[in-house]
């Protein structure tokens, strides 16, 4: 192997820009089109139902959990689509972070490999409640 061919195995940082930008947009485009979907089919089925705005009404249980988001979304419960299109929209920049990870240990990078590690595991610490969660 080369030197030539070593370097060219590796990402340059533009190349890297460009994957973790595409995958940004990508992410947000998907997220807002399977909200939009939900919620448009949301509005067709309760758009007319009177709406009580003095008390708040949190979300279902089964609306509380990623597995049962998508099971609901699968089964077409349309508050359960909109709810997946805000969780694809949240776990767009966590996938971004997991995407440097992978591209850093691609360049070999080691201060970003650790800084990125910490960044993913407080990320995923935070997002799934923690330990006591």
């Amino acid at each position: 192997m080369t030197a030539n061919s070593e370097h060219r195995e590796r990402w340059t940082d533009d190349e890297v820009d460009q994957l973790l930008g595409n995958l940004l947009r990508i992410g947000v485009i998907v997220a807002t089109v399977v909200a939009a979907i939900g919620g448009v089919l949301y509005l067709a089925q309760h758009g007319l139902e009177p709406t009580d705005h003095r008390v708040f009404h949190g979300e279902p249980a089964e609306l509380r959990h990623v597995g049962s988001i998508v099971r609901g979304a699968l089964s077409l419960h349309t508050a359960a689509i909109v709810q997946l299109g805000l969780v694809l929209l949240i776990a767009t920049p966590v996938a971004r972070v997991a995407m440097s990870l992978v591209a850093f240990i691609l360049q070999r990078d080691r201060v970003y490999i650790v800084v990125t590690s910490i960044v993913l595991a407080i990320l995923i610490y935070s997002l799934t409640g923690g330990v006591a969660g």
